[in-house]
């Protein structure tokens, strides 16, 4: 059956639409959280690296969510700054707070969690898009193709600031040691596809959830040799997996801080 045919099919019309949400708001989350650090990051190349980084997350999540809107989902911009958190279904991962403190007023944020979050989620993103550039709807694998392009140079900032950090100070170390042990507490929904893992796996869509859990381990585990540390297990069963709408309070404060804007007048053309 051709991809056009497929697509016709409820099943994998309902299968598709969810991991594009999936896709969609990780990125949409991942990139809000990464403009944050917009004037914050320790030197001006961090600034403007971190910015274009968010900048380009920021275009991938635009593009998953119009190809939600060409499956009849809605308008993109609604997609993207109008939905509950219920609705959401990105990664508890990307949804967290920098630190203590608001943007606007007195943020502490903590750097080392910045790096060690964007380098576990970019070689996350990096397996998940390989695997999409073989997906059998052919509209996203056509999308994963482009952002394999701007994940290469995003991947290679990140490796640089984490080996980086984990070759400085002691200081250094133990704050990244930290940071990891955070980010590694709310990886364990970020390969999965929540209720929809039969579904999107079975229409061969992307790889598996142990698939790709297996290549993102085979992947940095020569790195991690390199600086003589042990790959961080990823956990099982998570606590709240937001590939089912279960959600932290940090998703609630991110998505008004989004929608301000949008909110202020829902007429205008953004």
């Amino acid at each position: 059956m051709s991809s056009d045919e497929t697509v016709m099919d409820t099943g994998y019309t309902e299968a598709v639409t969810s991991l594009l949400y999936q896709l969609a708001d990780d990125d949409f989350m991942y990139s809000f959280r990464g403009s944050e650090w917009l004037g914050l990051a320790p030197h001006i190349e961090a600034d403007i690296a971190f910015s274009s980084i968010s900048q380009d997350s920021m275009g991938h999540a635009a593009m998953f969510y119009k190809l939600l809107e060409d499956l009849g989902a809605g308008n993109a911009d609604k997609l993207a700054h109008f939905r509950p958190a219920i609705e959401r279904r990105n990664s508890i991962l990307t949804e967290r707070v920098n630190g203590q403190g608001y943007y606007m007023e007195t943020p502490h944020y903590d750097w080392a969690y910045a790096v060690a979050r964007s380098y576990f989620y970019t070689q996350a993103k990096k397996v998940r898009i390989d695997s999409l550039c073989e997906s059998s709807f052919k509209p996203l694998a056509d999308v994963a193709v482009k952002v394999r392009m701007e994940l290469y140079y995003h991947k290679m900032h990140w490796d640089t600031w984490f080996k980086q950090l984990m070759s400085s100070t002691e200081v250094a170390k133990k704050k990244m040691a930290d940071a990891i042990k955070l980010v590694m507490n709310d990886f364990g929904d970020v390969f999965s596809y929540g209720d929809q893992k039969q579904q999107i796996e079975s229409h061969g869509l992307i790889g598996s959830e142990e698939d790709l859990k297996g290549r993102w381990r085979m992947n940095i585990e020569p790195f991690f040799v390199s600086l003589h540390l042990q790959v961080p297990e990823i956990p099982e069963g998570p606590v709240k997996n937001g590939r089912n709408g279960e959600h932290s309070g940090d998703l609630d404060e991110g998505l008004a801080t989004l929608s301000e804007v949008c909110s202020a007048d829902t007429a205008a053309v953004w």
